[in-house]
């Protein structure tokens, strides 16, 4: 039960942290709509599923142990992070015949936005590692550890899905529509700076 109790917790304390997945699951119910929002939530949701498979069978240590294993996938990461932040900040809104303009995602891209941000996200691979190697007993069933790996997933799907929600209401979204122009480019910038930041020394194993 304690273990249980520990997942739980430092799951819940992770997912609610900020970072790339909360920037880009906002950026794209504000700017885009609560189905693009929800979809890069569910995206989100199966690149943990990467993390956990790879943790499960054992090569999650061997990446965290592996320094040149480890700095490539960092700078995967962080190539694909300053990629999306540049294309938001290039971004530029298309006329929707009313004198408005709504910029366009289709579904498989708003899904593969998600999934290859966290998948690629080398923080992800650390949180998921060091829980499963510190806290998860080694005599656990594999079967309460794959429950554990469908907690994880489900609570990154619920909680960026409810963000998704939250930012795609009514109320906030008008408001930010107004600012649609600035918006993208802030969370352009975010993005690039995430980027950078997992593409810097200081993010050490």
């Amino acid at each position: 039960m304690t273990e249980m109790i520990a997942v739980i917790t430092i799951t819940m304390l992770a997912v609610i942290s900020p970072g790339p997945d909360f920037a880009l699951v906002s950026r794209n119910s504000l700017l885009l709509s609560r189905r693009a929002g929800v979809l890069t939530a569910v995206g989100i949701g199966a690149g943990v599923l990467v993390h956990l498979t790879y943790t499960l069978l054992g090569v999650g240590l061997l990446m965290t142990q592996s320094i040149w294993l480890f700095n490539l996938l960092k700078l995967a990461g962080a190539a694909y992070l300053i990629w999306l932040g540049i294309r938001m900040l290039r971004s530029t809104p298309r006329d929707d015949g009313s004198g408005g303009v709504v910029a366009t995602l289709s579904d498989l891209g708003a899904f593969r936005a998600g999934f290859l941000t966290n998948a690629l996200n080398p923080k992800t691979t650390i949180f998921v590692v060091s829980l499963f190697m510190q806290v998860v007993q080694p005599g656990t069933p594999l079967a309460v550890q794959l429950g554990y790996g469908a907690f994880i997933s489900l609570a990154h799907l619920l909680w960026f899905s409810l963000v998704a929600l939250l930012f795609s209401a009514g109320p906030v979204r008008s408001r930010m529509m107004a600012l649609r122009h600035w918006v993208d480019r802030v969370f352009g910038v975010l993005l690039v700076g995430f980027g950078a930041l997992l593409a810097s020394p200081s993010l050490s194993r």
